[in-house]
């Protein structure tokens, strides 16, 4: 036997041998297990990881969308809803994951929809197939009141007369309450009609029940102090003058007396809290145009029989039978969040020059009745010296008060939260030929979406998108 064989040999006997013990082992076995199993856990670890974020944005998209949606569902705020939802997204860093906002706006409620998603990376789950993962978000929000008052203001000055103007105001105003005060929106909605022209005749049954330096039974309007159109109450408290009866406007020839300064018709009164379909459009289809305009006016009484401060004489005429039982009570306080107040406030024009008596010749029974016989100029230009003529009467308003306090007294009606729908039906809006009936209107509307400007038989058209919004109510309970 050779050297090299004795040496090789025992090498390969230990070889085998050492090959055969590891065999016969398992200790192998569970280092391959080991890091099978810490293999999975990091697996697992990682798409958890992924469901994680996917939760951690899920909330954060989730968040921002629920804000969004209660702020713009808010009835008090007057922004556009879609636009308050973007600037929310937008703010928050997320403008790109808005999907879509979905906005039904009434009257009376708004509910605002949105939807949104972003696609997350997953490091892990790629591993998977599953390249990304879509983070949703849906929110939804209403906010609506089941009672509504309503003022609705009327013009019926003299302008009215034009063309086809006040029957237009009277078929638009039909439709209105046929729409409205429909059947299931009993007891619901009342609607106070408010006619004005130069004054507005408050009628015997408010009248009679304010505190009133009274002169005369002609007719029933109330004269009010500049600093009253600040404020939405009407005061109680104060003693209040009627104002003259008499007639200034002239034709130059006749002593007619049927537009008076104060509205003396019986279909000129205000008509308060109302559900009367039939009573309403019968009082409308009586009316007849006639003097001056003083838009300052009916607004004063829309936003004064929506305050509180009404509620006395209201409750007065409940009591009397002149206001059904129901609305007794009304109007409610602002923060009633079952009830929504709200103005129509239309005119064709302009608030113009309104001039009153002088007191010297207006402070005596007689001198009362002497104007309810002569139209102030046709007796001025008859009886008096040319020279004697202005004594006998001043200038209480002009266009420019007028519209200062008309400004005042929406201003005042919006800070409560009253919600003011406006119409200016055929009016001009060229302040470089000293016309700004639309530009008055709209500052005085809640916001430029809540005026209409209109001509013709639009008008019909305003007053049924405004009822429509009213009547959806009744849609969503």
């Amino acid at each position: 036997m050779s050297h090299s064989f004795m040496t090789i040999q025992p090498m390969k006997d230990a070889i085998a041998a050492q090959t055969r013990r590891f065999a016969r082992e398992e200790d192998g076995i569970m280092t391959v297990w080991v890091l099978f199993v810490i293999l999975m856990m990091v697996t697992v670890g990682g798409i958890q990881l992924d469901f994680m974020r996917h939760e951690l944005e899920r909330s954060r998209l989730q968040a921002v969308s629920d804000r969004a949606v209660l702020a713009a569902a808010d009835l008090d705020q007057m922004q556009d809803p879609k636009t308050v939802v973007e600037d929310y997204f937008t703010k928050s860093g997320m403008a790109n994951y808005l999907s879509s906002v979905t906005v039904d706006d009434g009257l009376n409620y708004r509910t605002v929809s949105v939807n949104a998603s972003k696609e997350l990376d997953t490091p892990y789950l790629r591993k998977f197939g599953v390249d990304t993962m879509t983070v949703p978000a849906h929110s939804t929000a209403e906010e609506h009141v089941a009672n509504v008052e309503i003022s609705m203001v009327l013009d019926v000055s003299g302008s009215m007369a034009k063309g086809t103007r006040m029957t237009d105001m009277k078929d638009a105003a039909g439709v209105f309450l046929d729409t409205v005060l429909r059947a299931g929106n009993e007891d619901l909605i009342s609607v106070s009609l408010i006619p004005y022209s130069e004054q507005v005749n408050a009628g015997p049954l408010i009248f009679d029940r304010m505190r009133m330096n009274a002169k005369h039974n002609y007719s029933h309007c109330v004269e009010f102090d500049n600093d009253e159109f600040n404020s939405a109450a009407l005061d109680t408290t104060k003693w209040h003058d009627q104002a003259q009866h008499f007639q200034w406007n002239y034709d130059g020839r006749n002593n007619y007396r049927n537009d008076t300064v104060c509205p003396r018709y019986t279909d000129e009164r205000i008509k308060p809290f109302s559900q009367d379909r039939t009573a309403l459009k019968t009082q409308i289809d009586g009316l007849q145009p006639g003097g001056g305009t003083s838009i300052f006016l009916g607004m004063k009484w829309a936003a004064a029989m929506l305050d509180p401060s009404f509620r006395d004489i209201n409750n007065s005429l409940v009591s009397a039978g002149a206001v059904d039982n129901q609305f007794y009570g009304r109007p409610v306080d602002y923060d009633d969040p079952e009830t929504l107040k709200t103005v129509i406030l239309m005119t064709d024009g302009e608030n113009s020059v309104s001039n009153r008596i002088a007191s010297y010749y207006y402070d005596s029974d007689s001198e009362v009745v002497h104007w309810d016989k002569y139209n102030l100029n046709w007796y001025l230009y008859n009886y008096v010296s040319s020279w004697n003529r202005s004594s006998f009467y001043w200038r209480k308003y002009d266009r420019s008060l007028g519209n200062s306090l008309l400004s005042n007294i929406c201003t005042a009606a919006k800070a409560k939260r009253i919600v003011i729908w406006t119409i200016g039906f055929e009016v001009t809006d060229d302040p470089y030929n000293n016309n700004d009936g639309a530009d008055v209107m709209r500052n005085c509307a809640s916001s430029p979406s809540h005026f209409f400007d209109v001509d013709g038989v639009e008008l019909s058209e305003a007053f049924k998108a405004i009822a429509r919004k009213i009547n959806q109510l009744r849609l969503i309970q």
